[in-house]
């Protein structure tokens, strides 16, 4: 499914596709002069002029950075750099994310320290970086730090730089959905599905459904012993774990019993 993001591979799919996106979109705006667009410097030039490449390359721009913010901490660049090279070291070794793309504890320690640079760059940077924005999307993700609502204001960043891709606005209304904010959902799906191909708007307009219906993505199953009905979910060893549930003549006979007393 086109939109589907929930599975493990799919959600590294999806990360791989931002950050290809974000170098294509760096290259026409920054690369070639065309636009000028959002926040200074980007992800190309960052490459082009600083270099690097591998574990210890990102690794010693990570220090320099956190040096460079420690001695101008009201310089937005600084932040914008420790951020993205933040980024490019969790994915340049094995210790901060496994070959199946799963982030480790260590990656994840990154990964808060993305979010804390990400978070000052965008005090100081009235017109943050779009690209970077797209990049911090694998922090706030079910694969990173898990924080929906964080998603939400990156998304929104992305989508106002390219409001005509019906994938981004998708996602936005996914991590809405995923963090109870129904109204920003609502509007970003109807959003995707306008700008779908009109083969496709069916199937984007019910996918997004059905998560606003199940945002968490776990199934609920329904069980029966012994006359009574348990509702739960699978354990990570694939066993059942429920609770009874109540039903109207459970409830019925309990206020019956509270009304005699």
């Amino acid at each position: 499914m086109l939109f589907d993001t929930r599975g493990r591979h799919r959600r590294r799919v999806v990360r791989v596709i931002y950050i290809g996106l974000a170098l294509l979109f760096g290259l026409g705006l920054v690369g070639f002069g065309v636009g000028g667009g959002l926040g200074s410097g980007g992800i190309l030039s960052a490459f082009t002029k600083e270099g690097g490449g591998g574990s210890t390359g990102f690794s010693a721009k990570v220090k320099q950075y956190r040096k460079l913010t420690q001695q101008k901490p009201t310089d937005a660049s600084a932040w914008e750099g420790l951020a993205k090279n933040l980024l490019h070291e969790v994915g340049s070794s094995e210790t901060y994310e496994t070959s199946q793309g799963a982030v480790t504890g260590k990656g994840k320690e990154l990964f808060r320290e993305a979010s804390q640079a990400w978070a000052t760059y965008l005090s100081l940077q009235p017109k943050p970086n779009s690209e970077l924005a797209q990049l911090m999307l694998s922090v706030y993700g079910e694969g990173g730090l898990n924080e929906p609502a964080k998603a939400v204001e990156v998304m929104q960043l992305v989508v106002a730089a390219r409001p005509n891709v019906a994938s981004f606005y998708a996602e936005l209304a996914e991590f809405a959905y995923k963090a109870h904010n129904t109204r920003v959902g609502d509007l970003a799906s109807e959003k995707a599905v306008s700008l779908s191909p009109a083969n496709e708007r069916v199937r984007v307009k019910d996918e997004l459904a059905e998560i606003k219906a199940n945002p968490s993505g776990e199934k609920t199953y329904t069980t029966t012993t012994n006359g009574k009905t348990y509702v739960g979910k699978l354990n990570a060893k694939k066993e059942f774990e429920g609770t009874e549930a109540k039903t109207k003549s459970t409830s019925s006979a309990k206020t019956t019993t509270t009304s005699g007393k």
